[in-house]
């Protein structure tokens, strides 16, 4: 099964746009059963290990078992990115960064091979500043995949940088935008080309692009 994640509300000049594969408010349900969850493994742990050794060691057990997993998970509902003009924004609870793409100093497109196989595109000023940014997951029955609009402000920004490798994944977001419009078959969409490259390849469970490989998924 094919989703597509939700268009930004706005495609004004200087609007942002959501750069977010996997919305806000379709995390947020998992989010809640997953802290649900480990809170109560957590409390059930400490219980039994009240029974056999002093409070504050149960309460600690309980609390170590059971609120990592759930802060992640309020965490991740948290995690927003943002397209403004040139500049992808990553915003959090604690803090933000943002790239402008029209001044890069790289890029690159990284492929992670699982169950669940993604292409994120990854940029980086040259000033400790980086954003990775999901642009696809695949699975045998599917996969979800950024939107046209989204595909298109990130295509358009990165082919304002100066620099040859981000013409380069411009040039396969604009015919991953194609193939996307057109509801092109697995092996006629670039990113996933992407994934099976690197499979064919063995560089699995991670593995970042060359320029060659990338220029090759637009031939």
């Amino acid at each position: 099964m094919w989703v597509r994640s939700l268009p930004g509300p706005d495609d004004r000049a200087g609007a942002a746009v959501s750069l977010d594969l996997i919305p806000a408010e379709l995390l947020r349900p998992r989010a809640r059963r997953i802290t649900l969850i480990t809170l109560l493994v957590g409390a059930v742990l400490g219980v039994l290990v009240w029974i056999v050794a002093p409070g504050w060691v149960a309460v600690l057990v309980g609390a170590v078992v059971g609120l990592p997993p759930a802060l992640g998970a309020f965490l991740a509902t948290r995690r927003h990115l943002r397209l403004r003009g040139t500049v992808v924004t990553l915003s959090g609870v604690f803090r933000s960064r943002s790239v402008d793409l029209a001044s890069l100093a790289g890029v690159e497109l990284l492929v992670r091979v699982a169950g669940v196989s993604q292409a994120v595109l990854r940029v980086n000023d040259g000033r400790h500043n980086l954003v990775s940014v999901p642009l696809a997951l695949y699975t045998k029955g599917g996969g979800r995949e950024l939107d046209v609009l989204a595909l298109r402000k990130l295509a358009d920004a990165l082919a304002a940088s100066e620099i040859a490798p981000a013409a380069a994944v411009s040039s396969v977001l604009v015919e991953q935008l194609r193939a996307e419009a057109r509801d092109a078959a697995l092996d006629e969409r670039p990113l996933y080309r992407a994934i099976d490259l690197a499979v064919r390849a063995g560089r699995t469970p991670q593995t970042t692009l060359t320029d060659h490989e990338v220029a090759s998924l637009v031939e």
